[in-house]
């Protein structure tokens, strides 16, 4: 799948999730859950142990799934986790190096930034989507008054992103959203209460669609 192809997708889907956990053993089988309830961009990040091995799983067994690692710092783990199967790179910051190395790979990279400052040197950099994190605090209406002053920009709120909010992230501009906790709860991944992911995630792919 090529650059232009993964991004489209992106924004067709909407919403990206997020798996977070202690441990990778439960994880494949979240992914599953989260595709059975319409959710196929995915991202598995960089601080659950054994992430890459994961990706290198979930990519062979789940060709449906577009799988992402996020919470990349550095380059290494960059063209690491494209070796393993990631299709895109998320960094929950500007980090250079991760940026020139994806785009040396051909790689969609979503550098984190919050500030107006952060943002432009995302964009100079050559990030393909500006992860706005946390997007909590700020809301929707950040997001709108960033595509006033960058409307060549392309905008992926994380954080603060619920079935209540998600359209209202959409509407004010979002490229796409992402959602972690909100879309997979905590007690439901370490209760490996994989119907209860399954009906998380089709009431975020209703918001989506509803938006």
């Amino acid at each position: 799948m090529s650059k232009a192809d993964i991004l489209e997708r992106i924004r067709s889907e909407k919403i990206i999730a997020l798996i977070r956990a202690d441990g990778p053993e439960s994880l494949l089988d979240c992914s599953r859950a989260l595709s059975a309830g319409g959710l196929n961009a995915i991202e598995l990040t960089m601080t659950t142990p054994g992430a890459l091995a994961l990706v290198t799983e979930v990519s062979r067994k789940l060709p449906g799934v577009m799988l992402g690692l996020g919470t990349v710092l550095d380059a290494d783990t960059a063209r690491a986790g494209v070796a393993a199967g990631a299709q895109f790179i998320v960094t929950p910051a500007v980090r250079p190096a991760v940026i020139m190395a994806c785009r040396e790979l051909g790689v969609p990279v979503f550098a984190g930034a919050l500030t107006p400052t952060e943002i432009a040197a995302a964009s100079d950099l050559g990030a393909d989507l500006i992860k706005i994190f946390p997007a909590e605090f700020f809301g929707p209406a950040y997001i709108k008054s960033l595509r006033a002053v960058f409307p060549q920009l392309n905008f992926l709120p994380t954080g603060g992103v619920t079935t209540r909010t998600l359209g209202d992230f959409l509407r004010a501009g979002a490229y796409a959203t992402a959602a972690g906790s909100a879309l997979v709860e905590p007690a439901a991944l370490k209760a490996r209460d994989w119907a209860a992911v399954t009906a998380r995630a089709r009431e975020f792919a209703a918001a989506a669609a509803a938006a």
